[in-house]
């Protein structure tokens, strides 16, 4: 506990640093985690093989190493995302592309793969754009770590945090209401209500909420991307997807999965790639990371 409290500290200091001494500062936890953190690197190659089977092995190297110094950056940006002044923050988050797409009082699913800068794009969405804001929230095993993110995501506008208990029906009506909700749906979250649907080629378990939520809320779904930049972030907000979702609710994930993979070739080094995408699989296959 004392030693969470002490991380925190160093990140409310990094504050007072300019951009590129943090970001300097997340290069070198890049490469650092990347030596120490063997399993974790391990996943990372397996999940680049997989994807992009047309790499080399020094180009899959390569690649995580990058991942790595991206996710540390974006990891330490949390500092000043959430204890900087609100006028830095503002200058470091540029709002761009289809903004108007999330005016107004339409429900609206906003989709939000797993980039690195996800809380980046919250917090422009939140501190940026006049509405009530909703996500879905994890409760972290750390209590100390757990009260500061919560803190940081609803730092600015007006937003709800829902948790786990709280069911999908209040989500629902929530989304109703006109409250957009920001929807984090591409990762591998088991295999209960999980479909297998292609991901670069490959079957993954794939919630379908991003489907369900839009048709039951009566949304349309926004995608919103957030890239890292030397300045900070850009969060651009792209048009909402036309007839979608559908009856189908298969065709609607695997669209979702195949519509991510754009967004990812356009910078494959800033996905969330620590993360096990491949562990459930379809009966009879193997663990790709055993």
């Amino acid at each position: 506990m004392m030693g969470t409290r002490f991380i925190l500290y160093l990140m409310r200091g990094l504050t007072h640093l300019p951009l590129t001494w943090v970001r300097a500062m997340g290069c070198l936890l890049g490469w650092l985690l990347y030596g120490l953190v063997v399993a974790r690197r391990r996943a990372v190659q397996v999940n680049l093989h997989l994807c992009f089977p047309e790499l080399t092995p020094m180009q899959v190297r390569d690649l995580s190493r990058r991942v790595f110094v991206r996710f540390s950056q974006a990891w330490l940006d949390r500092g000043w995302l959430w204890h900087g002044e609100p006028a830095q923050v503002r200058a470091r988050l540029t709002l761009s592309g289809a903004v108007d797409e999330l005016l107004g009082d339409d429900p609206v699913v906003i989709f939000a793969p797993h980039f690195v800068g996800l809380d980046a794009g919250w917090t422009a969405l939140t501190q940026q754009v006049p509405r009530h804001f909703t996500t879905i929230y994890t409760n972290q095993a750390n209590k100390t770590a757990d009260a500061w993110i919560l803190r940081g995501r609803q730092r600015f506008g007006s937003c709800r945090l829902f948790g786990r208990a709280d069911g999908v029906k209040s989500i629902i009506a929530s989304l109703r209401q006109g409250d957009p909700l920001y929807l984090l749906p591409d990762m591998n979250f088991g295999p209960h209500e999980s479909l297998f649907v292609p991901f670069y080629g490959v079957s993954a378990a794939t919630v379908p909420s991003l489907s369900r939520f839009a048709r039951l809320g009566r949304a349309k779904v926004v995608p919103v991307v957030t890239r890292l930049t030397p300045q900070g972030y850009d969060v651009q907000v792209l048009p909402a997807w036309s007839a979608y979702p559908t009856d189908d609710v298969l065709a609607d994930t695997a669209l979702m999965n195949a519509r991510l993979q754009t967004y990812i070739d356009a910078m494959p080094e800033q996905y969330y790639w620590v993360h096990k995408r491949f562990k459930d699989r379809p009966p009879g296959e193997p663990d790709p990371y055993a």
